[in-house]
């Protein structure tokens, strides 16, 4: 019988993703992505705090919430491997683990006086979920956590070349501002799964409040429109193949050349 350990919630991280479609695949890779940190009423005593501010870069230990299960597997298929070869679990990151636990590094941005939550953190950098419960913050340390020279098994031979962009300006002008760069470099990133690559097909995402439409044809990713709010037309998930549609199925607020 394997022993077990309690382990507390002290805080949850809310981002600019309610679903794990868009999430960078790694801490770092985008740097404009801002997210807060918000404390459980337990842990909210600023003294736990004090110190922080000293340092650039934080480590969060946090739960992959999405992806607990009672039993693990010994080899996955990772996303960068097309779906299609297995490697060892603990030689990946992949969120299917006897312990559904993460490991990132942000950029600490500040630490802010909330009027309703105390003392929050605000980071950049993270890829998690928005409400991704965090276990443990911890300061990164330059002299010792970083390796150079370090190597990367599978992935140092992959070959990631970010997607041009055809970002329309009135698409652009739906959203905010400070929010627009993050976006851009998120679907340069390409968001798609690794395996995907019709140019006929249409994603899409939630990104804060808007529904994010795109689709990729060779190394130009394009979007097509941009919706305000969370309430999306199912249509255009089941017609056009997202991963969020299952059967097609009609519906009353059809999107104007999205929509069939």
């Amino acid at each position: 019988m394997s022993e077990t350990f309690p382990v507390k919630i002290i805080a949850r991280i809310h981002t600019d993703f309610p679903t794990k479609f868009g999430v960078p695949r790694q801490s770092g890779l985008i740097d404009s992505l801002e997210s807060l940190i918000i404390f459980e009423p337990e842990y909210r005593d600023p003294l736990s705090l004090r110190g922080l501010e000293e340092f650039s870069h934080l480590w969060l230990i946090w739960q992959f919430s999405k992806a607990v299960r009672d039993t693990w597997s010994p080899t996955v298929r990772p996303p960068k491997l097309g779906g299609n070869r297995r490697v060892g679990v603990f030689a990946t990151r992949s969120p299917f683990r006897p312990n559904a636990i993460g490991l990132s590094s942000v950029r600490l941005l500040g630490i802010e006086k909330h009027p309703h939550y105390g003392h929050v953190l605000r980071v950049a950098g993270a890829d998690l979920m928005d409400g991704t419960p965090i276990l443990d913050i911890k300061p990164y340390l330059a002299s010792t956590d970083s390796h150079p020279q370090a190597t990367g098994g599978f992935t140092d031979r992959l070959e990631l070349q970010p997607l041009q962009v055809l970002f329309p300006p009135e698409l652009g002008e739906k959203l905010p501002e400070d929010k627009r760069a993050a976006l851009i470099e998120v679907l340069a990133a390409d968001p798609r799964p690794s395996y995907q690559h019709d140019p006929e097909r249409v994603y899409g995402f939630f990104f804060g409040d808007w529904e994010i439409l795109f689709s990729v044809d060779g190394d130009c990713l394009s979007v097509r429109e941009i919706f305000q709010g969370r309430g999306c037309c199912p249509h255009i998930w089941a017609t056009r193949g997202s991963t969020r549609g299952q059967n097609p199925h009609p519906c009353s607020g059809r999107r104007p050349g999205i929509c069939p």
